[in-house]
């Protein structure tokens, strides 16, 4: 059994916001999700978070998740946030000491220090810096051994000049915490009750310290906006290097944005500065031009996205092609090989196979079947000030440009609509429909010989 503590009490002044620190948003995430997901990951898990400044919002940000929110009203240090959880932890468990602002831990990792702490119940997790400044040095004896932390606000000039620094982050066994966080003192130079301070007591009770080493990124700390940045870059980083190796063609892998959940067919091909939000799935073959955001999406197979198109919530069928400047809206289904072309806006409509709307059109809330050609400038005028309505279009129409179709209105199968006409009425299949005003040719002489006898009058 693992119970699971992650301090996430604090405020995060130098964040300069009114948000607290942990739910920032790092990747379109709350920076605390990140590491709720990690340890999701570990078997036989039991979930504490405790909280302290705003701890309503931090709470609500994650209110579907099973946590066990702990108060901490005081914030009075490391030790006096684990000695609020101790008592929600098992006797027999494991205690995984993590915080909400250090949030790239990897699971591999994790489960290293697991295993570690299984040796003698306290495993610490280590990382080595060229310049330690503001971080806990670990001082061992001439064997090696862990024999204290040296704060560094406490630390003597020759405990500075270590550079092996303590992260934080240890696990302890449950009934080791309970003997010792008793014991605590805060009569150091910032009155506050240490966590730490356990390593002295481990080693007066003859408990030995394993320690695991970590990648200095994966233990970095947010304390203001440019180490979130900072952290934003990593991320962004170990994501690409995830896709390159599932076998993606990254234009450029410092230039791609993940903000949730991307899973990969073969031979997937990525421009650069693309966004992904959300979950998306790319079928095999998929291209994906540059500087497009895509949300929550599946797209088939063999699908084309040219440059600036934007992309939600909708299902691409195989063979199709989108963009670029295309905007297809939430609802919308696209199947397979149809196309939409520049400057066209789709909202929860669904297009039928082979269908193309090349250019410059708005279709919402709409039905249109298979084969059916939607010519530039065509807008279904779905809105009447107060309620929806749908346009139906069905196989192989064909519809002339600069055609506005009042909703609710359908278009037969195989029927025209002359360009320039507003339809209000439905159109028979195989039917031609044009409704224009009748055109007047005249000399353009006799146009200004009008305008001048108007203006004299």
């Amino acid at each position: 059994m693992i119970d699971v503590l992650i301090l996430a009490a604090g405020k995060g002044t130098r964040m300069q916001s009114s948000l607290p620190k942990v739910i920032q948003p790092l990747s379109g995430q709350p920076m605390l999700s990140h590491l709720l997901e990690t340890t999701q990951q570990l078997n036989q898990v039991n979930m504490h978070v405790i909280v302290g400044f705003q701890a309503d919002k931090v709470m609500n940000a994650f209110d579907q998740q099973p946590i066990n929110w702990i108060l901490q009203e005081q914030q009075l240090g490391t030790g006096h946030a684990v000695q609020q959880a101790l008592t929600h932890c098992h006797d027999d468990s494991q205690v995984l000491i993590l915080y909400g602002d250090v949030p790239l831990v990897k699971h591999q990792t994790m489960v290293m220090l697991l295993e570690n702490a299984k040796q003698s119940g306290f495993a610490m997790l280590t990382v080595n810096l060229d310049q330690p400044y503001g971080y806990g040095r670990i001082v061992r004896d001439h064997q090696g051994q862990v024999m204290s932390i040296a704060e560094e606000k406490d630390a003597t000039l020759r405990e500075l000049e270590i550079t092996e620094c303590n992260t934080g982050i240890m696990a302890v066994s449950s009934c080791l915490l309970k003997k010792w966080l008793p014991n605590l003192s805060n009569q150091n130079a910032q009155k506050e009750y240490y966590l730490t301070d356990i390593v002295a007591m481990a080693v007066k009770s003859g408990v030995e310290i394993f320690t695991s080493p970590a990648d200095p990124e994966e233990v970095l700390g947010v304390n203001d906006r440019v180490q979130l940045a900072q952290l934003e870059r990593i991320l962004q980083k170990r994501r690409a290097a995830a896709l390159l190796q599932a076998g993606v063609t990254l234009i450029d892998p410092a230039r791609i944005d993940i903000r949730g959940e991307v899973t990969v067919g073969q031979d997937v091909v990525i421009d650069c500065n693309v966004i992904f939000e959300g979950k998306v799935v790319l079928g095999d073959g998929v291209s994906i031009a540059a500087n497009c955001v895509i949300r929550n999406a599946t797209i088939g197979n063999d699908v084309t996205i040219e440059a600036f198109s934007h992309i939600d919530m909708v299902i691409v069928g195989d063979h199709a092609c989108i963009g670029p400047y295309a905007r297809i809206r939430p609802g919308t289904v696209l199947s397979e090989k149809t196309k939409v072309g520049n400057f066209v806006e789709i909202k929860k409509s669904t297009i039928g196979a082979g269908t193309k709307i090349n250019h410059l059109s708005y279709i919402g809330d709409a039905i249109i079947e298979s084969n059916v050609n939607v010519g530039a400038g065509t807008i279904t005028c779905n809105y009447d000030g107060k309620n929806k309505h749908q346009t139906v279009i069905k196989d192989s129409a064909f519809i002339g440009s600069n055609v506005s179709l009042v909703a609710p209105v359908e278009i037969g199968k195989a029927a025209t609509v002359g360009a320039g006409s507003t339809i209000t009425k439905d159109v028979p299949d195989e039917q031609l429909a044009l409704t224009r005003s009748r055109q007047i040719n005249m000399p353009w002489q006799s146009v200004k010989s009008k305008l001048k006898c108007s203006e004299e009058k």
